[in-house]
């Protein structure tokens, strides 16, 4: 296993911090154009397995038949972060979808974001599966399941054939054989997947670059959720967030997971990049994605700017002084 440095960070010249990780880049060829690290690592997408996961719920009729907004329809690929309008979008779509939120097997949570969160104790409101990170996923998950008669409660396990349609998927996006894909339970409950970080870079060009794949109702669903990111960036995360930033470029499909993982891809460079921070921050995520826009002479500057708003290179201390620097080192 082969790991490289991807930044390092330093205050008043002593290297406080250093981060290894993995970053593959592919071309519309599927050929690694940049690397650094394994690249025949497998790596859990975590999070950045929820669009591969909202294929089954975009290939059915629920959207139509429950005449769900794109905002209700972005849930099913979001992080969200219980601000109030994630909130309004989410009791809406349980709504309209008819479903029981003690259905859903994610956890009980308070938002995410400080400022809901505070605002949700202090007027003695309790944690909520519907305020999960996941929930929206969970809700699509559901009404598929519904609509073709599989049964709910057990919709989590790896055997449900929800699950092994989204494994099905998973493989041919990624195109990986399904028994060299390694299988763990993600933190919501469900079905988490491993493939080679150059496969996962490969999945995420195929929303890209559609026409990649071979079978026409999933590439009709891919086109779908991504029009749909990109017309709800802040659902999908929510202000001040990477994968917002990213999503308000309409050339770019993107999404973040847990432990330092980022998948995104280019639409007009028909290029995908994936990145895998070991130490499993997401603080560097801005500006390691920053320096891959860089590297790869991506024409749209204030995206790049706009990244570096949410995270310089200046390490501040508390009063905002600069008192150190994060270098990238690729």
């Amino acid at each position: 296993m082969t790991y490289t440095t991807l930044a390092e960070e330093y205050r008043a010249g002593v290297l406080e911090n250093a981060h290894q990780g993995l970053i593959c880049i592919v071309d519309e060829k599927k050929n690694v154009v940049y690397s650094k690290g394994d690249t025949g690592e497998p790596i859990l997408y975590r999070s950045a397995m929820k669009p591969l996961q909202a294929i089954p719920v975009f290939t059915s009729n629920v959207i139509r038949n429950y005449q769900l907004t794109t905002k209700e329809m972005a849930l099913f690929t979001a992080s969200q972060r219980g601000e109030t309008y994630q909130q309004k979008s989410l009791e809406s779509l349980i709504t309209k979808l008819d479903l029981l939120e003690e259905t859903l097997i994610c956890g009980k949570s308070y938002p995410l974001n400080e400022v809901p969160k505070i605002n949700h104790i202090c007027n003695n409101m309790p944690k909520r599966k519907l305020l999960h990170n996941c929930a929206g996923k969970h809700l699509g998950f559901l009404a598929y399941c519904r609509e073709h008669g599989y049964p709910l409660s057990s919709y989590g396990k790896i055997e449900h054939p929800l699950q092994q349609r989204i494994l099905q998927d998973v493989a041919e996006l990624a195109e990986i054989s399904k028994e060299k894909i390694v299988t763990a339970v993600d933190g919501c409950g469900v079905p988490v997947h491993a493939v080679p970080i150059k496969n996962m870079a490969i999945s995420y060009l195929k929303f890209a670059v559609p026409d990649l794949i071979n079978d026409i109702t999933t590439a009709n669903a891919v086109v779908n959720i991504t029009n749909t990111m990109n017309a709800h960036p802040e659902i999908v995360a929510s202000h001040n967030f990477i994968c917002t930033t990213l999503l308000k470029d309409n050339n770019i499909v993107a999404k973040g997971g847990a432990q330092g993982v980022y998948c995104l891809a280019l639409k007009e460079e028909k290029l995908s990049i994936a990145i895998k921070v070991l130490s499993g921050t997401e603080l560097l995520w801005p500006l390691l994605v920053a320096r891959a826009l860089e590297k790869i002479g991506y024409k749209n500057q204030e995206t790049i700017d706009n990244l570096l708003l949410i995270r310089s290179k200046d390490i501040l201390n508390d009063d905002g002084d600069i008192v150190g620097e994060t270098k990238i080192l690729f």
